[in-house]
Formats: C-alpha cells, sequence, structure tokens
C-alpha cells in the first residue's frame, strides 16, 4: 500500500504543478506504480478544470471562460508537455542524427516556438467552441494514458528517469491502467474516445519510431497534446452534426 501511495504522489508531482506531496525521487520499486496512475492524474486534472467551468460558468461570458479554463489547462501542468512539444518540432527540423541534440537544447528553436504558438491558437479555439466541458476528465485521462502505452510498448532512445520506469512497468501495471481508464470513461459515456486516442498513438509513434528509432519524454509530451487537441475536436465534430 504504501508503494501504491508514493507512486501515486509521484505521478502526481511529474505531470503537475500543484503542491501536495513532498515525493520528487525515483526510488527503486515505484516507478511502475507511477507510470500506472498517470491517466489517473490526468482525471484529477480534468476534473478541476470541469469545477472550474461549474464555478464560473453563471458568472462571465463563456468565451472568457474558456479563456481562463484553457489558462489554467496550460499553468496546471506547467507546461510540461507543451515544452515537449516544442523541442519535438525543433528535432524534426533538423538532420536525423541531430535532433536527439537539439531536443535536448534548453533553448527553444524557431520552428518550435512557432509551431507551439499556432497550437495553443488551436487548443484555445477548440476550448472556445467545446461544449462538453464534463468530458475533460476522460480527455486528460486518455491522453496520458497514451504516454504510459508509448512508454511500456515502443523503444524508448533516451536517458534518464523513464528509463527506470520503463524497466519496472509491466504488464499487470498497464492493464490495471486501461481497466480503469475505461471503467471511468464508461461512466461518462464516452468510450469511443479510446479508440481515437489509440490511432493517434499509434500514427504518432509510428512515425517517430521510423524516424528516430523510438520515443522520448519530449515525444511523450508531444503525444500528450496531439492526443488533447484531436479528442476536443472529435467531440465538436461529432457533438456539431
Amino acid at each position: 500500500m504504501l508503494k501504491l501511495l508514493k507512486g501515486f504522489a509521484l505521478a502526481f508531482n511529474m505531470l503537475s504543478i500543484i503542491p501536495l506531496f513532498k515525493i520528487h525521487d525515483f526510488f527503486r520499486g515505484i516507478n511502475g506504480y507511477s507510470a500506472m496512475f498517470y491517466p489517473l492524474v490526468g482525471f484529477i486534472l480534468g476534473s478541476i478544470l470541469f469545477l472550474t467551468h461549474l464555478l464560473l460558468q453563471n458568472h462571465m461570458p463563456s468565451t472568457h471562460e474558456a479563456v481562463i479554463i484553457f489558462g489554467m489547462w496550460v499553468l496546471l501542468t506547467g507546461a510540461l508537455h507543451l515544452d515537449g512539444f516544442s523541442d519535438t518540432v525543433d528535432g524534426l527540423f533538423v538532420n536525423k542524427d541531430k535532433a536527439l541534440e537539439v531536443m535536448k537544447d534548453s533553448h527553444v528553436g524557431g520552428m518550435g516556438m512557432i509551431f507551439s504558438i499556432v497550437f495553443l491558437v488551436l487548443k484555445l479555439s477548440s476550448v472556445i467552441h467545446f461544449e462538453a466541458y464534463y468530458l475533460l476528465p476522460i480527455i486528460l485521462m486518455f491522453s496520458r494514458l497514451n504516454a504510459m502505452i508509448g512508454i511500456y510498448f515502443y523503444n524508448y532512445i533516451s536517458s534518464g528517469v523513464t528509463t527506470l520506469i520503463k524497466k519496472e512497468l509491466s504488464f499487470k501495471y498497464l492493464a490495471i491502467a486501461i481497466f480503469y481508464s475505461l471503467i471511468l470513461a464508461y461512466f461518462f459515456s464516452f468510450t469511443s474516445m479510446i479508440l481515437v486516442s489509440i490511432l493517434v498513438l499509434i500514427i504518432l509513434a509510428k512515425f517517430f519510431t521510423s524516424r528516430l528509432g523510438g520515443l522520448n519524454g519530449d515525444i511523450y509530451g508531444f503525444i500528450i497534446e496531439i492526443t488533447e487537441l484531436v479528442l476536443l475536436n472529435y467531440i465538436i465534430i461529432s457533438n456539431f452534426s
């Protein structure tokens, strides 16, 4: 039980900036547990956004509310995944043999900045036109489930903490995460999102595996961000039609 709690605390600290726990170290034996909680942390963060909507919806214009929720969305994660998105884009505009070196650079390149701005505009517009706020917990949950599946099934091409996570992430932990994610999605009556989510993962993972030989931490962030954008628009299109 203690390992479970430490694993959850570590996952929460990794994926958010909310200072609830003091565990920041990747102790041997809790890294697999930590990854198992990635979708749950996403669900919690999405629930915070949904609760914000419930508090604000009758007190301000809907567009302004959407901008606030979008801003919280970025801030709650410390822009961690957006940073990965930007670094990944920079890596796509150099030769393959230099891609990982460029992605590790702490400075944002021109292409990374441009694509990040365009991406944020698209995501903000999607949130503004998004009406099913109750599905935000599921969107954030499935996007982080994608990262977990990516860690388990695809080659890891960098050094760092993900090496420990991948080593300790067993199929049992993955199955548990998929199971509780599907149960939560079922209660929200939108389990079809997992099919769209997995499709996004397969396409992106195939591309990066073909180009770079696998995935790394920045690419996981890229996958999370793209999955969120696709799911937002999947729901918008589903409700529009």
